[in-house]
């Protein structure tokens, strides 16, 4: 507590705010390898112009989230060729929500499925938590097979459609395209598009795996 001109005002004190830090860290689901995963370690200044491209629209959301947040378009995705630098490029910007005292969930949709399925007395719960938590970072979605089963689409249109309607954040990286996702299931990759409208970027060159750089 602090007076100015007799008022007492209340504020955090910084020992408060790093504890809150902690516990959404811990909770977030987020390895230890991938908390290093930030805007200054991604090499972008010698890629394409495309993966730069990415690099200043996470880095532009990142810095302009809490005014966006309650936007119809207030969404990042990030879409196209593997090894262009997509998760990086997210989990920094998923790191940096972190620190300043923003919820994020890290949800891999490959494991993430596999858990949901792997209890079905427990995935009412499961579900509540990916509709409801303050952003939701979806990673390689619908990664992992042709076509999402029926059960997958199910649950992923549930978590879409209510953070859709309630204006809740969602951070999503995928090698498919929204047209292909639409293909999958309308409903939701129309969503997906829309909530991400405005911070979205297609990956879509040749040569981008950054994995394969020292490659002949």
């Amino acid at each position: 507590m602090y007076k100015v001109d007799g008022a007492e005002y209340w504020r955090d004190c910084e020992c408060a705010i790093q504890r809150r830090t902690e516990r959404l860290i811990q909770a977030s689901q987020i390895t230890d390898s991938f908390r290093q995963m930030s805007f200054k370690n991604f090499e972008w200044k010698m890629r394409p112009s495309i993966v730069q491209q990415a690099f200043a629209t996470a880095y532009k959301y990142a810095k302009e989230f809490t005014t966006i947040r309650q936007q119809r378009s207030n969404g990042l995705c990030l879409l196209g060729r593997p090894g262009a630098g997509k998760t990086h490029l997210l989990m920094a910007t998923a790191n940096k929500l972190l620190s300043d005292g923003i919820e994020v969930v890290y949800f891999p949709w490959v494991e993430g499925c596999a858990d949901l399925k792997s209890d079905f007395d427990a995935l009412p719960d499961k579900i509540h938590r990916l509709q409801r938590v303050e952003v939701l970072y979806i990673d390689d979605l619908f990664k992992g097979r042709e076509k999402p089963t029926d059960f997958q689409l199910e649950q992923i249109f549930a978590i879409i459609n209510y953070r859709y309607l309630n204006r809740l954040p969602i951070m999503i990286s995928s090698e498919w395209s929204i047209a292909r996702m639409c293909a999958f299931d309308e409903a939701t990759g129309s969503r997906i598009n829309e909530m991400c409208r405005g911070y979205k970027v297609v990956l879509d060159e040749d040569g981008l795996n950054y994995r394969l750089r020292d490659e002949v």
